[in-house]
């Protein structure tokens, strides 16, 4: 059997499902693309999606809700200087693709820039694979799927009597996007994505806490083998039952240890997001202009990688239909560039980063995050736990907001310990960390040798765009961090 090399195999279902049938081809594109380029524009791109996505939940032994959608569509943008022109339309066909691109024109008009070339020969984007392009709603049927979720629950409720409720969900889609630029450049992805998540309830003398676990991937449902699901479900429960015997936690400065993995999400917030390109082209971050210097700790290195096979941030292509990078942001404490999409990376003087990332076809994309982790160090975990004279070991985190400008982040802890003398005491419930993004990083004091990327579970939002992405880092020592708790 002879395989198609996996960007031609890609470009092939893309076109198959989103041109042909409404009877779109290459000349169609290149007329749409001439005709934004009637003026001046630095930059043009045309981006057709079409997504299939299937989910279902149960909650008290039954399945409660299902659900299938299909939504496809086609983005038109140009970009003059600083401005972009865009429009879209949920109609494939090649009236509404041209009134789309006229309207796109019209909006253009109004810049002042140069005028791209337009056309040119067709260039295809560069070959890789680092998933399969597989359809994930279809690798279990529905009553596998139904029977994947009362396992969950059976597992849930034998692992301790004090589960009173369990609610389960298994989310599958299928992802189809085609990217043609105005120099010529064609670009296809398809993106499987699969997501099991648990939540439980336990109680004890009147008393209710709440676990969670999950997680997923770049793959078919077949990913959720017993033992997986098993580990996702131990997850929960211990969860759950060690916030039952929780206590108000102390607050004030203190040493905070922040363990692997998930808590990585912090490092997202207080510190990703202020490292995308438009906030530092507009000089709103706290580390604009700031390449070359140094804004943590010795030993601290932070990559975004959308690269790693499987992984729920990674992509083959971006939403521009550039190839995503391991891009090192930070070495040994050292800035060492941004993430960047094409118009900021243009307006910037720099390359694109393969960060260019949009919702969907009706959005415009920016820069955004894809998998974003600290690399780990030397430091043996339990050493780290060890070294706490007084304050907190947090190993999983809920939400958080951090202001870009400032650096000033807020985080809770869904599952922390209080710590003295290097012995965990007991579990704590309500503790806030609070703190700044760039002055945290100065105070990361060790970094442990078990560097872990989360489970697959990340939604990131960026005005009013949600994107899946990963998180990842090693256990951390931070000293001086502000704790805000409930007793």
């Amino acid at each position: 059997m002879i395989s198609r090399e996996p960007t031609l195999e890609r470009l092939a279902i893309a076109e198959q499902l989103m041109l042909a049938p409404f009877g779109l081809d290459e000349s169609v594109l290149a007329r749409a693309l001439a005709t934004i380029g009637e003026h001046r524009v630095d930059d043009a791109d045309l981006y057709f999606q079409t997504t299939r996505h299937e989910g279902w939940s149960l909650e008290e032994g039954i399945v409660k809700s299902g659900s299938f959608s299909i939504d496809q569509g086609v983005g038109v943008r140009a970009v003059a200087g600083e401005k972009t022109a865009f429009a879209y339309s949920d109609d494939l066909g090649v009236d509404s693709l041209l009134d789309a691109a006229r309207t796109v024109r019209t909006i253009a008009a109004a810049g002042q820039s140069k005028r791209v070339k337009v056309g040119g020969p067709r260039k295809v984007a560069g070959s890789r694979m680092l998933y399969a392009p597989t359809d994930p709603i279809g690798t279990l049927d529905s009553a596998q799927k139904v029977a994947l979720l009362e396992k969950v629950e059976k597992l849930a409720r034998a692992k301790d009597p004090r589960i009173v409720q369990v609610m389960a969900g298994v989310a599958a889609e299928y992802d189809v996007v085609l990217v043609a630029r105005a120099d010529g450049t064609r670009a296809a992805d398809v993106r499987p994505l699969v997501r099991l998540s648990v939540t439980v309830i336990a109680e004890q003398d009147g008393r209710r806490e709440v676990g969670s676990g999950g997680g997923g991937g770049r793959f078919g449902l077949g990913y959720f083998q017993d033992a997986i699901v098993q580990r996702y479900v131990d997850e929960a429960v211990g969860a759950a039952l060690t916030n039952l015997e929780s206590r108000p936690a102390p607050a004030g400065e203190m040493t905070v240890v922040l363990g692997p993995g998930w808590p990585g999400v912090l490092l997202h917030e207080a510190v990703g997001h202020g490292l995308e390109g438009d906030f530092n082209r507009k000089g709103s971050s706290a580390f604009s202009g700031r390449i070359g210097q140094r804004v943590a700790a010795k030993g601290v290195t932070v990559l975004d990688d959308g690269t790693i096979a499987d992984r729920r941030g990674s992509l083959n292509v971006d939403d521009e239909g550039h190839a995503t990078e391991r891009t090192v942001l930070i070495e040994d404490g050292i800035l060492r560039c941004y993430l960047q999409d094409s118009l900021n990376a243009r307006l910037m003087g720099v390359k694109p980063t393969g960060n260019g990332r949009r919702e969907s076809y009706a959005h415009v994309p920016m820069p955004r995050m894809t998998n974003t982790y600290m690399l780990g160090g030397q430091a043996d975990p339990k050493e780290i736990v060890a070294s706490i004279k007084r304050g907190l070991y947090a190993t999983n985190f809920g939400g958080g907001q951090v202001d870009i400008t400032s650096g000033k982040f807020v985080f809770s802890a869904s599952e922390a310990w209080w710590v003295e003398n290097g012995k965990v005491q007991y579990p704590v419930k309500g503790a806030t960390i609070i703190g700044n993004g760039p002055d945290a990083l100065t105070r990361v004091s060790m970094i442990g040798n078990d560097m872990r990327l989360d489970s697959g579970v990340g939604v990131c939002g960026k005005e009013g765009q949600s994107v899946p992405v990963g998180v990842g880092q090693p256990t951390l020592r931070i000293d001086r961090l502000t704790v805000g708790g409930t007793a």
